[in-house]
């Protein structure tokens, strides 16, 4: 079956979707939350 080229912007526009809601998971996951504290601050540290 030859594949219609709307039906392939619809599976990568799905597949798209998906990446994006787990990329927004993992930056308000809990875990994350130290390491991304940790690297907010940064710009702020002074060297010693």
């Amino acid at each position: 079956m030859i594949m219609d080229i709307n039906t392939l912007r619809s599976i990568v526009t799905v597949a798209t979707f998906f990446v994006f809601i787990g990329i927004v998971a993992w930056a308000w996951s809990g875990r994350n939350a130290k390491s991304f504290e940790e690297a907010a601050q940064l710009p702020f540290k002074q060297d010693e």
